[in-house]
């Protein structure tokens, strides 16, 4: 059965569309998950977060979107970039990654799921604009961070973020971010890094999620609007 669509052949008059005044090339444009993604190790686990703004150009599509996304018990990913190409990248990983468990008889390394990313964005770097954030604990690495930037590369970082917001916070890293810091306060530095960048970047915000994944299992958080550090105020 052939699927394929042939813009010709529509009835719609995408000429008409595109001329319309009222009509911006923003309502017209894919969503992107331009934002800002965020993750950091500690002794025993992980947290990772993002905010929830997916735009259209300057157009937010989407206020409460969640970047936070599961790929198997003890690994969730950030997605940033195009929503549509990162939200196909995390099911075709899900889906292969839940074969391999079940071969396995046991949870996969999150190095393996990173590596999975790191694969599908290196072979279609060309074809797909993704970049990905994999955090996760397991009983024999515990709690690590991969950043997997566009074009397929693949790096363990202590604390790292990414997406449009994330140029924004590099300088907070730098200066706050210290080894072995305790599980709170890792989500303290997370939940601040990503409103930092919620406040300049205008891809970024909407609330902010974050996941504590740990031995035990996974966390979650939702830190409303009103309740986002206000640093303004200082």
């Amino acid at each position: 059965m052939d699927v394929s669509f042939d813009r010709n052949q529509s009835s719609f008059d995408f000429n008409t569309v595109e001329a319309c005044d009222n009509v911006t090339p923003e309502w017209l444009e894919p969503d992107s998950t331009g934002t800002t993604i965020m993750a950091v190790e500690f002794a025993d686990g992980v947290v990772i977060g993002a905010d929830s703004r997916a735009t259209r150009g300057f157009y937010v599509s989407n206020r409460v979107s969640d970047k936070v996304n599961h790929v198997s018990d003890h690994i969730y990913c950030c997605r940033s970039g195009s929503a549509a190409d990162t939200q196909a990248i995390l099911d075709t990983i899900r889906y292969h990654l839940s074969f391999y468990e079940m071969e396995l008889g046991e949870p996969a390394l999150v190095k393996v799921a990173a590596n999975l990313f790191k694969e599908m964005c290196y072979t279609y770097r060309d074809q797909l604009t993704a970049g990905i954030i994999v955090a996760g604990w397991d009983k024999r690495y515990g709690g690590q961070v991969y950043s997997i930037p566009l074009g397929g590369m693949m790096v363990r970082q202590s604390a790292i973020a990414g997406g449009s917001g994330g140029t924004y916070i590099y300088g907070y890293i730098d200066k706050f971010y210290k080894p072995r810091m305790t599980r709170e306060e890792c989500i303290k530095f997370v939940i601040e890094g990503i409103s930092l960048a919620m406040e300049r970047d205008a891809s970024s915000g909407g609330v902010i999620r974050v996941a504590i994944i740990d031995k035990e299992g996974v966390e979650k958080k939702i830190i409303a609007g009103g309740d986002l550090p206000k640093f303004h105020e200082k």
